[in-house]
């Protein structure tokens, strides 16, 4: 799948709009996806990132709120996964840089939506997609 050029759903992106949609889709979009998503959102407030990161996260949160999409939600399964798509891909793009408290309060909160079978899926799934610092290193 191409990825869709989010960018221009940067003006999409409000808390309010973001807390709207992922708790009316969390169960349906998944542990992936909505970890993905709160980790973007939590990072988006923290001091620590640069604002050129911070500009991608807004355009990946605005992707996920808006209802145009490459692949509607409505359409069961495949719906969210250029959703999904987007936030892994500036997830991977600015994961060394995410300051360890928003991986906890982002696992913390997941946790109120989800069983603890899931939430080992999530580490399991970001073990596998995400690189690590020194993965990152060598492959440059």
């Amino acid at each position: 799948m191409e990825l869709p050029d989010f960018m221009p759903y940067a003006d999409k992106f409000s808390a309010k709009g973001f807390v709207e949609k992922i708790s009316r889709i969390a169960k349906r979009a998944g542990s992936k996806l909505v970890y993905a998503a709160l980790v973007l959102y939590y990072t988006l407030q923290s001091k620590e990132v640069s604002y050129k990161d911070k500009a991608m996260i807004i355009g990946a949160l605005g992707y996920l709120i808006s209802p145009l999409d490459v692949l509607p939600d409505a359409i069961p399964i495949v719906g969210l996964s250029d959703d999904l798509t987007v936030l892994l891909f500036v997830i991977n793009k600015i994961w060394i840089e995410v300051p360890e408290e928003v991986k906890t309060r982002a696992k913390e909160k997941l946790a109120d939506w989800f069983d603890e079978d899931e939430l080992e899926e999530v580490e399991k799934f970001l073990d596998e997609k995400l690189h690590s610092p020194e993965e990152n290193v060598e492959s440059d």
